[in-house]
C-alpha cells in the first residue's frame, strides 16, 4: 500500500510540473505597445523607459494635440546631462536631444522641488499642450498650457514658456558646475531653441517628469 501511495504522489508531482512548464513556455509575457516603441526606435541609451512609458500613456489619453510630437524633460538627471527629448510618434524617431533648464528654487544640479503656485520661481511637472508663440524679453518664445489641475494649470498666468537662454547654453557648465537656472521655464540652448519651439510649438504634448515628488499619485493621465 505505502509503495502505491508513493507511487502515485511521484506521478501527481511530475505531472503537475510538467503543466506548469508547458503552460509557461505556451504564455510568455507579451511587451506592452510602450515597450515595442521604445525599442523600436532604439531609445534604451538616450531616454529612460519609465519615463517615455508614462509619456505614452499620457500621449494616448489627450486626446487636444494636433501633431504628433511629444517632448520629453528628464528632471531626473542633472543640468550638465542632456535631458530634453523631442520625438516624432507618427515617423517613430527621436528629433532631438539637448540640454534645458530648471527654475532656480528647484534645487541647484538636480530639481527635485517643483510648484504651480505664481512667484515660487520653480518648475512644474506634468503634461503641456504647447501653444503659440511670441516675441519676448526672452526673445523668441512658446507658451505652455498646463493640462493637470493643481499640478500645473497655472502655466499661462505665471509666464511658464519654452525660450532660449544664454544660461542654459552647456559651455556654463564648466564654470557653475551646473546649468544656470530660469525662473521656472524649461529654457534651452540659444542655438537650438528656435528650431526645436518651431518642431513642437501649435498642439504638441510636452511631459515633464521627475521622481522625486509625488506627481504619480496625483496625475489623471498616467
Amino acid at each position: 500500500m505505502q509503495k502505491l501511495i508513493l507511487i502515485l504522489l511521484f506521478s501527481f508531482t511530475v505531472s503537475t510540473c510538467f503543466n506548469a512548464t508547458a503552460h509557461d513556455a505556451i504564455s510568455p509575457k507579451f511587451p506592452s505597445e510602450s515597450e515595442l516603441l521604445y525599442n523600436k526606435m532604439k531609445l534604451n541609451d538616450t531616454v529612460d523607459y519609465e519615463l517615455f512609458r508614462l509619456a505614452f500613456n499620457g500621449y494616448k489619453k489627450v486626446k487636444d494635440k494636433r501633431k504628433s510630437i511629444l517632448t520629453l524633460v528628464d528632471f531626473n538627471k542633472p543640468s550638465t546631462e542632456k535631458r530634453f527629448y523631442v520625438i516624432d510618434m507618427e515617423q517613430e524617431r527621436l528629433l532631438y536631444t539637448t540640454h534645458v533648464a530648471h527654475g532656480k528654487n528647484s534645487g541647484g544640479d538636480v530639481a527635485t522641488q517643483f510648484s504651480n503656485r505664481s512667484g515660487s520661481f520653480q518648475s512644474s511637472l506634468g503634461f503641456y499642450l504647447t501653444s503659440n508663440t511670441y516675441q519676448g524679453r526672452n526673445g523668441y518664445s512658446l507658451r505652455l498650457q498646463g493640462l493637470e489641475a493643481g499640478i500645473n494649470d497655472h502655466a499661462m498666468s505665471r509666464a511658464i514658456v519654452i525660450h532660449g537662454a544664454p544660461y542654459a547654453n552647456p559651455s556654463v557648465i564648466p564654470s557653475l558646475g551646473r546649468l544656470g537656472r530660469s525662473l521656472g521655464c524649461p529654457a534651452l540652448p540659444q542655438e537650438v531653441s528656435k528650431e526645436v519651439i518651431d518642431t513642437i510649438k501649435e498642439g504638441t504634448l510636452l511631459f515633464i517628469y521627475s521622481k522625486t515628488a509625488d506627481y504619480t499619485h496625483k496625475s489623471e493621465l498616467i
